[in-house]
């Protein structure tokens, strides 16, 4: 049989090999009579991880100096020596403490000085023993031992046969399902000796060396059978597992394999033909990350990404994210920067040909592009538009990028509420991509394009985060430069993107995002802006879009001042053009059926009475004036989303007592506390108006603004109100040919309203020539092109009082009501 060598020095636990013998020993002959008394002092060999039983051989390799003069003065004196195992390997120089209290006494068979200049002692043990004191270290460790009995059944005790056939039976079972020689389960069938197996097994079974001290402690042979039978099952049940989990294993792998030669054969063949297509693709990759403009940093995580592309196997699903993550790297546009056209005459003109009207828009960017040229270098702003709809605020984006030569991407956030839109998804996750902002920049190459953010008040949020609070790092000049998108994870630089939002109401955007951004607003058109609108760029968009541009059919087909003007005031009640493109197109469509069943056009140049076969009859008709002969009956002035409108307000009165107000007319909170100021006020001040104050006990009053399907709201009705009430109970005249706006205060004071440009072209459609502001609104008036002002007369006040003034006339209305008649008292009973 073969034999092995255990290695005092660095052995932790035996190996499966562990059941060779040394070849010329023979079983049978190894039990030898020893007596140490307890008195006597035994030379005493530490052995790092061994365990030595009663009448085995084993070899071991000695490595301590101590440990070698031991073994050498051990041979030639042919004297016992005490083996104790040590309680940790890692003790070199042991002492009492750190070894086990039981071990053996043994004798040193033969040293043997092997080829690689080390020492291997053959020891057989002997009797076990237990360790009493250390006695001296030097120059190696002596000792006391105590011997200890041991119990050896009998011969004839059949059930100790039968235990250790079993432990033969296990251990050869065993033995096969190892890597175990199979010559030393030959051996183990050979030993005849029913004492001497079990110890030899307990030596020679690679457990650990805890159990084997555990073995070695029981006095009772055949109590050490029975609980070397427990280890036996033990392990043969572990072996047997493990050689049906590895017979299971190698199944797969020799499928794995057979497909890792098979793609083995198909990289050989890709290289003769100049490499695989993963390969071809890496190397393109890394030659495209050498040209790029980024910084170290964003380097670094190239080269890192890179370097665990090429370690990722090309059928793993990671190697298609990992291709994906750098593919987006490198398809942005890091440092690539389209060159601002710097010619301000040359902007203009573009921004006034794109554009009619919008004078503040227009000079905010010829602003900008001035300190970019005298600069040469600065930060984006950050630019809102807000406005009804309509009214041209995303193609404005659009012209901005066309005046300044730059790039131009649209992103509308209406309806996001995902977070990720804007940030992106980290790119663990299964199906991760960047976030919008990235991919637009991707998309259109350049790292300054001018960005529409469009519908920027229509961002909602839910679990799956705020998108709102997401923009704030976008739209802040301040941190933009260091935009983080969750899929990238590195830094990309935005302070050059021109970002442009677009709102229609303002009041639905964050506090804090509102506040990064620089609001312009761009109000509702007027009638003649919309005549000038349709005529430069809506007809010929139209005539384009239906085919009408060919020949001599295009300077046939013509559309008046008049023409335009009616159907905006007919046909479109709106703040915008989209409405009046959309009927413009509408006509275009039927004259290109026309055209296209007869050949000619009956009706190329229209007139306005001509719209009736075309739009069918008039959709909307704008209020008039109706004149005064009708006391509390005032014109007001009033701002909706479609424009400037006049209304109406009508107060009567009817006798009761009490005095009761009435408010009709579909009106919102903040109107009707204008209706009950505006009658407190004059309450207060009835001597002032000659009213008599019985009136209020005996009269009730009801106040109504006519189209009463239409919400109304807003405090610019108040000093309208206060006029309708003062003209109603003093029974005189309004002031012909006058409307007023403005919000009044319980003491009087009239305070300035918005919306005084659409108000004013509201009064002047409806035939007004007096209009009364609020002294504060005079300024508005000075903001108004002259021509749009022609033929009004402005009043501007500051107190309630000079409202009356103005507006109530001395002459009293045709068939006054009586005020002074009273309510008859019921009789007291």
């Amino acid at each position: 049989m073969k034999g092995i060598s255990y290695f005092e020095s660095d052995i932790e636990e035996q190996d499966d090999n562990s059941f060779s013998l040394i070849a010329n020993i023979e079983e049978g002959n190894t039990q030898e009579d020893v007596v140490i008394n307890e008195d006597e002092e035994i030379s005493v060999l530490p052995l790092r991880n061994m365990v030595l039983f009663p009448n085995v051989f084993m070899p071991v390799s000695v490595g301590r100096k101590s440990s070698l003069k031991l073994i050498r003065d051990a041979e030639k004196r042919h004297s016992y020596i005490a083996i104790v195992c040590q309680k940790s390997a890692k003790t070199d120089e042991p002492k009492l403490a750190d070894l086990h209290s039981i071990g053996i006494v043994g004798k040193v068979i033969r040293i043997l000085e092997m080829p690689d200049q080390t020492t291997t002692v053959i020891l057989q043990g002997l009797k076990r023993v237990g360790l009493q004191s250390i006695t001296s270290t030097t120059p190696y460790l002596k000792g006391k031992v105590r011997m200890l009995p041991e119990e050896v059944p009998s011969k004839k005790d059949k059930e100790f046969i039968a235990l250790v056939d079993t432990c033969k039976d296990l251990t050869i079972r065993y033995v096969k399902s190892t890597d175990a020689h199979q010559d030393s389960a030959f051996a183990i069938k050979n030993i005849d000796n029913h004492l001497f197996l079990i110890d030899f097994i307990c030596t020679n079974l690679p457990i650990k060396k805890d159990e084997k001290i555990e073995l070695l402690r029981i006095n009772s042979l055949r109590e050490r059978a029975y609980r070397l039978l427990e280890i036996l099952t033990r392990e043969v049940q572990l072996s047997e597992l493990k050689a049906s989990i590895q017979m299971r294993a190698r199944e797969d792998i020799d499928q794995q394999q057979r497909e890792y030669f098979l793609q083995q054969q198909i990289k050989t063949i890709q290289d003769e033909l100049g490499g695989s297509g993963q390969e071809q693709e890496i190397e393109e990759i890394r030659k495209k990350g050498q040209h790029m403009k980024w910084g170290n940093e964003v380097a670094t995580v190239f080269e890192k990404e890179l370097a665990k592309l090429e370690r990722t196997h090309p059928q793993s699903p990671d190697f298609s994210v990992q291709l994906n993550y750098l593919q987006t790297l490198l398809g942005l546009p890091w440092g690539i920067y389209t060159n601002d056209n710097l010619n301000l005459v040359q902007a203009e003109k573009t921004l006034n040909k794109d554009h009619y009207g919008l004078e503040k828009v227009k000079e905010r960017i010829l602003e900008h592009l001035a300190v970019l040229k005298l600069k040469n270098d600065m930060k984006s702003p950050i630019i809102c538009l807000y406005g009804p709809p309509g009214v041209g605020k995303t193609s404005l984006g659009k012209s901005i990028a066309s005046a300044l030569k730059r790039k131009y991407v649209r992103m509308s956030l209406g309806g996001v509420h995902d977070e990720a839109e804007i940030r992106g998804h980290r790119k663990t996750y299964i199906g991760a991509m960047p976030g919008r902002i990235i991919k637009s920049l991707i998309k259109v190459g350049a790292s300054n394009p001018v960005f529409i953010l469009d519908e920027v008040d229509k961002i909602s949020s839910d679990r799956q985060g705020d998108p709102s609070s997401a923009l704030l790092e976008v739209l802040d000049p301040e941190q933009n430069n260091t935009f983080h998108d969750n899929y990238l994870d590195v830094d990309y630089d935005l302070s050059n993107v021109m970002f442009i939002a677009t709102a229609n109401n303002i009041n639905a955007i964050p506090g804090p995002l509102l506040d990064r951004m620089e609001l312009i607003e761009i109000s509702g058109y007027i009638t003649e802006e919309k005549i000038e609108i349709a005529r430069k760029h809506l007809v010929p968009k139209a005539l384009e879009a239906n085919g009408l541009t060919f020949g001599i059919i295009r300077h046939q087909i013509k559309f008046s001042k008049q023409v335009l003007e009616t159907i905006i005031e007919n046909y479109t009640r709106e703040s915008g053009v989209r409405e009046l493109e959309k009927k413009i197109n509408k006509i275009l469509r039927k004259m290109a059926l026309q055209y296209a069943k007869d050949g000619y056009l009956l009706c190329a140049n229209l007139k306005p009475a001509d719209l009736y076969d075309f739009l069918g009859a008039p959709e909307y008709t704008r209020d008039r004036y109706q004149g005064n002969e009708y006391a509390g009956v005032v014109t007001g002035l009033a701002w909706t989303a479609v424009g400037g409108e006049i209304l109406f307000v009508e107060t009567s009165l009817s006798s009761g007592k009490g005095g009761k107000l009435t408010l009709t007319g579909n009106l919102g909170d903040v109107m009707k506390e204008s209706a009950m100021l505006a009658l407190e006020y004059i309450k207060a001040h009835a001597s002032l108006l000659n009213i008599d104050k019985e009136v209020f006990d005996n009269w009730n009053i009801h106040i109504h603004v006519p189209e009463g399907a239409i919400p109304k709201d807003g405090p610019s009705a108040g000093i309208t109100m206060a006029t309708s009430l003062a003209s109603a109970l003093t029974q005189r005249k309004v002031k012909a040919d006058l409307a007023m706006t403005g919000e009044i205060t319980l003491r009087g004071k009239v305070l300035p309203v918005g919306g005084i440009k659409e108000k004013i072209l509201a009064a002047k459609r409806a035939g007004i020539k007096e209009i009364i502001l609020c002294e504060e609104n005079r300024k508005n008036i000075d903001e108004i092109e002259s021509m749009y002002l022609k033929g009004l007369t402005f009043h501007f006040v500051k107190d309630i009082q000079d409202v009356f003034a103005i507006a109530l006339t001395n002459e009293l209305v045709k068939n006054p009501i009586d005020l002074s008649v009273k309510t008859e008292k019921k009789e007291e009973k």
